[in-house]
């Protein structure tokens, strides 16, 4: 075959690979609407977004808004259970239709998958005892840091914290707040609402606010080519905002509005 030929079909086979995958990218919309089911990834390890309450079963802010928008949507819907190291690969892998687990938007997560709007407030901060002196991330040489692996607190902590601190990463939320509570580590790289429920709980730590890390509104991730499903839910999710709705549940759950966020 002549070489111009074989390019020709090479590009042919290319184009129409890309043309089959975008097809293929667009049937989530469908797919839900058809079979009257939505399968959304929530978190069960991250009080007030997600927990598992004293009947068993998951509740928190994400849970409801997962709930919220297969109401708008007129269909069932399905939690599953996801941790902050495994929520996109769900998504990727198709396990989920949407994730809603106080999921961040960052450059490197927008090359693998697609965002929402905003849908409630979220920032990072890290916390340690009122008797640390940690006026600046200079002061964090020399401490332990526990923070969750994968959060996108882990990669801010990673970018800001100086040569010399001990950054230790645990599995999921649960497991990073009990090292602080244990004195495993000196301070914990957290969302502020994981940390205010934990100094609740644990008045004896006489923690606080120490540094921020990224004011980071919460964002809905849709598998990378889903526009009809991306566009649907960000339309329920702007009519959620004009009526209160978004507020009404972010009052609920963190105590203050959604306020301002991000389109």
């Amino acid at each position: 075959m002549h070489p111009f030929a074989r390019r020709t079909l090479l590009a042919a086979a290319i184009a129409g690979l890309a043309a089959g995958t975008a097809a293929h990218a667009q049937h989530a919309l469908d797919n839900v609407l058809k079979t009257r089911k939505i399968t959304i990834a929530i978190p069960t390890d991250f009080p007030p977004y997600g927990f598992v309450g004293t009947d068993l079963k998951p509740q928190g802010l994400d849970i409801d808004m997962a709930t919220y928008i297969a109401d708008k949507l007129g269909v069932a819907v399905e939690l599953t259970p996801v941790t902050s190291a495994n929520r996109v690969p769900y998504l990727q892998s198709g396990k989920a239709d949407l994730v809603i687990s106080t999921l961040g938007r960052n450059p490197e997560r927008e090359k693998v998958i697609d965002f929402t709007v905003a849908y409630s407030p979220f920032f990072q901060a890290v916390f340690a005892p009122k008797s640390m002196a940690v006026k600046s991330f200079a002061d964090l040489a020399g401490k332990t840091v526990g923070v969750t692996r994968g959060a996108i607190e882990d990669q801010e902590l990673s970018k800001l914290a100086p040569a010399g601190t001990e950054i230790r990463r645990f599995e999921d939320n649960n497991a990073t707040v009990s090292s602080f509570v244990a004195g495993q580590v000196q301070a914990i790289a957290t969302g502020a609402s994981v940390a205010g429920n934990m100094m609740a709980k644990n008045p004896q730590l006489n923690a606080e606010y120490k540094l921020l890390l990224k004011d980071s509104p919460n964002f809905i991730g849709v598998a990378k080519g889903e526009d009809a499903l991306r566009q649907k839910v960000d339309a329920i999710l702007v009519a959620a905002k004009k009526s209160g709705d978004l507020d009404k549940l972010a009052q609920k759950w963190l105590g203050r509005p959604a306020g301002d966020l991000p389109q």
